[in-house]
């Protein structure tokens, strides 16, 4: 008896340490596959968009490698900060593609799960808002448009995502969130093409 238990031991232990490993380096993929996704956003909205390509591939490989670390450990694959840095790739790939004029990847194409390509879809809409105030601070109104009508696809699709919370992980908080700053947005712009049109009727007025 006594050696059965110490086998047993022995068997969970090991199995204990295969998912203590495979979680730590998971922890550590996904931390710094989240910051190269903040870096790579932050150079879209520079537009400095191959330095984004560049940062937006060096998270997928950080969250590949976690993903091959990962094996059978599909609790550990579940674990907020691996889905955190899922959601990150995937709103970094989107505002990549929203702003520079890339094509729009699938969950799939990117090696993600759909709740958070769905979540980061919803951030990424949003940080066109700080794209859409540059265009209007430029005078570029059209472009401000644009973007506008770039967030309200994305805001119309993701209402019809009616699924409860613990699916989509907490898409419907997201999608809220997005709601509040397309409305906001929109009142930016639309104040700006009512005081160019006043422009443009006071400059034929002088004429």
């Amino acid at each position: 008896m006594r050696g059965e238990v110490a086998a047993a031991g022995d068997e969970a232990r090991a199995v204990l340490e295969a998912k203590h490993q495979a979680r730590e380096f998971t922890l550590r993929a996904s931390r710094s596959a989240i910051r190269s996704c903040a870096t790579a956003i932050r150079a879209v909205h520079r537009q400095e968009f191959e330095r984004a390509r560049e940062l937006i591939a060096e998270a997928a490989a950080f969250l590949a490698e976690a993903d091959t670390a990962l094996g059978d450990h599909h609790d550990i694959r579940s674990a907020g900060y691996f889905v955190d840095a899922q959601k990150e790739l995937a709103e970094a790939n989107l505002a990549l593609a929203f702003v520079g004029g890339d094509a729009i990847v699938t969950a799939d194409e990117l090696g993600v799960g759909v709740a958070p390509y769905l979540n980061g879809m919803a951030e990424a809409a949003s940080e066109l808002r700080r794209q859409a105030l540059d265009c209007l601070r430029r005078g570029d109104v059209e472009r401000a448009e644009t973007l506008l009508a770039a967030m309200d696809e994305v805001y119309s699709m993701l209402v019809t995502v009616d699924y409860p919370d613990a699916i989509t992980g907490g898409l419907r908080r997201t999608t809220d969130a997005l709601r509040a700053v397309l409305e906001r947005t929109r009142g930016d712009v639309t104040t700006a093409i009512v005081a160019a049109r006043l422009q443009a009727a006071v400059e034929r007025a002088t004429d």
